[in-house]
């Protein structure tokens, strides 16, 4: 058998990590004995671990102590961490260590050093004293490359100890919520946000034009309340189409009914705007008085239009190139202290993936399975609530008022 001695601290009990690492132990056909554990006295008050590992196979109990490094564990004798070269550009070596979303830090010439630009699913490079992660993509020739679990810890964020406030919908993912409470609850996020001059990220998806809401986002980001916009081109052309003709995918949203060739009205928004010139331009010349895109522009407010394969036209502003716009994304959620993700499962998904767990991200959206799956993907932050997008966002707007 191999052994190990690892140790946890946290609030480790209503968190549920300690009945995650006994499983995980357990899962891969090791065993534990618990050598220390002592239960916080406080509210505040960490619990410490300490218990030995033992596994049939050093191949075993590799892949197991990287996997309980997720949930917070680490060894109790450290030493640095193993760094290794990368030997070509976009490749690193085979047993490099891939990232959580959690606080990571690495231990370097025999001091710990918190890894900068956290989030999930890259590489650790050390270079300078310093640690950052990178993306497997952006690694170059010579790169030095964390590798296995050694040397390193990782933080995860803790279930919140107070019940009351926000904290109550950080649970399950639920329609069975009053979505005036948890508007509310939102609203005095943006506000505090907006109070720190912090920024929130809004990413949106169509169905904030389609359930009659764009005018209700236009006036967050009128009102300050957003410092960047994270879109794909369907945001822009329905947004467009709204402001120029009134209609959302042909129809009249104040009649609910379909316009005489309606079809054409989002073909013919792209078409002007591509006439002049872009969004920009489109609103510098007065050819879009109003509409989400026209208040980012008016306020100075950063958006980026990330493309697809579907798109139609696409928007000249809409950023064709998929790694440009995943850099350009990730570039913007860097300081962000709050994200709001509307009615958009595929540009949810992506900026999750990005994000360190511990910025708050609410999720809305009519279909519980978008939710799920970003809190899936590992985003345990993920504030998710399931009701329509329009009916919360003129909630959250009468909140704020």
């Amino acid at each position: 058998m191999h052994t190990e001695t690892i140790e946890a601290q946290g609030h480790l009990i209503d968190s549920h990590l300690l009945e995650a690492v006994f499983d995980k132990v357990i899962e891969h056909g090791a065993k534990f004995e618990i050598v220390k554990f002592q239960i916080g006295r406080t509210n505040e008050e960490f619990s410490h671990l300490v218990m030995k590992v033992h596994a049939p196979e050093a191949a075993v109990m590799e892949e197991l102590l990287e996997e309980l490094l997720a949930l917070g564990c680490h060894r109790l004798e450290q030493t640095d961490a193993l760094v290794r070269p990368c030997d070509a550009d976009g490749c690193a070596p085979e047993d490099f260590y891939s990232t959580t979303n959690h606080r990571t830090e690495v231990r370097h010439n025999g001091k710990w050093i918190t890894v900068q630009r956290q989030r999930m699913d890259s590489a650790i490079v050390v270079h300078d004293g310093q640690a950052a992660c990178v993306k497997l993509r952006d690694l170059r020739a010579g790169d030095k490359v964390v590798c296995g679990a050694g040397g390193l810890r990782v933080l995860p964020d803790f279930k919140e100890r107070e019940r009351s406030g926000f904290a109550f919908m950080s649970s399950e993912v639920s329609s069975e919520r009053r979505v005036e409470l948890a508007a509310g609850r939102v609203a005095e996020l943006l506000r505090g946000v907006r109070a720190e001059n912090k920024r929130a990220v809004v990413v949106a998806g169509p169905v904030v034009v389609h359930t009659g809401a764009a005018d209700k986002l236009a006036a967050l980001v009128r009102e300050g309340y957003v410092g960047a916009l994270l879109a794909g081109n369907a945001l822009a052309v329905h947004d467009a189409e709204l402001a120029l003709f009134g209609t959302s995918l042909g129809m009249h949203l104040e009649r609910g009914v379909m316009a005489e060739h309606g079809h054409r009205n989002h073909m013919r928004a792209i078409n002007l705007v591509r006439r002049a010139g872009g969004i920009r331009a489109a609103v510098e010349t007065g050819l879009l008085k109003q509409g989400i895109l026209y208040e980012c522009v008016r306020r100075g407010v950063p958006f980026v239009l990330a493309g697809s394969i579907r798109d139609d036209g696409p928007m000249p502003e809409t950023v064709t190139d998929m790694l440009q716009a995943q850099n350009l994304y990730a570039e913007h959620l860097r300081d962000a202290a709050l994200i709001l993700c509307l009615g958009t499962m595929l540009h949810s998904i992506g900026t999750a993936n990005m994000v360190p767990s511990w910025i708050p991200l609410v999720a809305v959206d009519i279909n519980p399975a978008v939710v799920t799956k970003i809190a899936d993907r590992g985003s345990s932050q993920t504030i998710g609530l399931v009701t329509d997008v329009g009916l919360f966002l003129h909630l959250l707007h009468t909140m704020l008022k």
